[in-house]
């Protein structure tokens, strides 16, 4: 006979890796499916600081390997394969992968957002060594240093106002004259003494010594001139893409392609719950996505428990 599990969670970030702590402290049969790193985002921070009860310095794998740790002592399976498809409408859930088919009562959907990468040459190499995508994760890491944010909508220039809290300088590269963000945004930027514009600018490169950022070539769209920004930090805001496309026509999204669910992360689908960066939200930190994952598991229980 094929093994039922209680609960099937999708994604071990923060949000699936604390809905498997949560969910088998409450005595499901449950397990975690992942295709990569255990703890997404998180694992490629280099450090993590802002994370209630840990050590100061703690890196982003050692932190989502605690985690990973903590729910498999309370008896939640992992295992590391590429999901395939979902068929999620029936009382049994059935997720496939490369590997084989698995069955579940409930899915728990953390499966996460990436952001959107610029593109430029070490964007990659240098993450979480300099190049960023989380200001409140990692500011105070550029305390008193010239950083640059690239981008030109809302998302941008709030967190270069943000970042001016901290850095010494904040210069915001835009491949454009015009911006996206609301005016008012623009105006509080422009009149922040700390931010200065490079507009009409892409960067090309990231220049770096001994695997950290130490600055940034760029070129003018417009002119073709080339030059090179001194700073220790490269915040990306050009957007997030929820990873949701094996759920697309399954389950009710928003434009953006994030899954709506409501406070008890409870989908349109009975038995389907979403958690973390996955859903609707207004806030992406790994606190808010544990949280999430929390709430998600004990939705889960509380449904399994109302339909024996």
């Amino acid at each position: 006979m094929t093994h039922i599990y209680d609960t099937i969670i999708l994604g071990g970030g923060p949000a699936g890796l604390s809905a498997a702590l949560y969910a088998g402290r409450g005595k499901l049969d449950t397990l975690l499916i992942e295709k990569a790193t255990y703890g997404g985002q998180v694992a490629t921070t280099f450090e993590v600081d802002n994370y209630p009860g840990t050590d100061i310095g703690i890196t982003g794998p050692e932190l989502s390997e605690k985690m990973r740790k903590q729910a498999a002592a309370f008896g939640t399976n992992f295992i590391k394969e590429d999901i395939i498809d979902v068929q999620l409408d029936e009382k049994i859930k059935v997720i496939k992968t490369a590997k084989g088919e698995y069955q579940a009562k409930t899915v728990i959907i953390a499966t996460g957002a990436e952001p959107k990468m610029v593109g430029f040459k070490g964007e990659k190499e240098l993450r979480g060594r300099g190049v960023s995508y989380c200001a409140t994760c990692d500011a105070d890491f550029y305390t008193d240093f010239p950083i640059a944010v690239i981008g030109g909508g809302d998302s941008a220039l709030q967190e270069a106002l943000y970042l001016t809290k901290f850095a010494s300088k904040v210069t915001i590269i835009h491949r454009r004259q015009g911006f996206r963000a609301a005016q008012y945004l623009v105006d509080k930027a422009k009149a922040n003494e700390k931010i200065e514009f490079i507009l009409d600018s892409v960067v090309e490169e990231a220049t770096e010594e001994k695997g950290l950022l130490t600055g940034l070539r760029l070129k003018n769209v417009l002119t073709g001139e080339q030059s090179h920004l001194q700073v220790e930090g490269v915040f990306v805001f050009v957007g997030y893409k929820p990873i949701s496309d094996l759920f697309q026509g399954k389950i009710k999204m928003n434009e953006f392609g994030e899954i709506i669910t409501d406070v008890y992360m409870r989908t349109d689908v009975p038995g389907v719950f979403a958690a973390g960066d996955i859903r609707e939200t207004t806030i992406r930190q790994v606190v808010t996505a544990a949280a999430d994952g929390a709430v998600a598991a004990i939705s889960c229980e509380k449904y399994l428990g109302e339909a024996e």
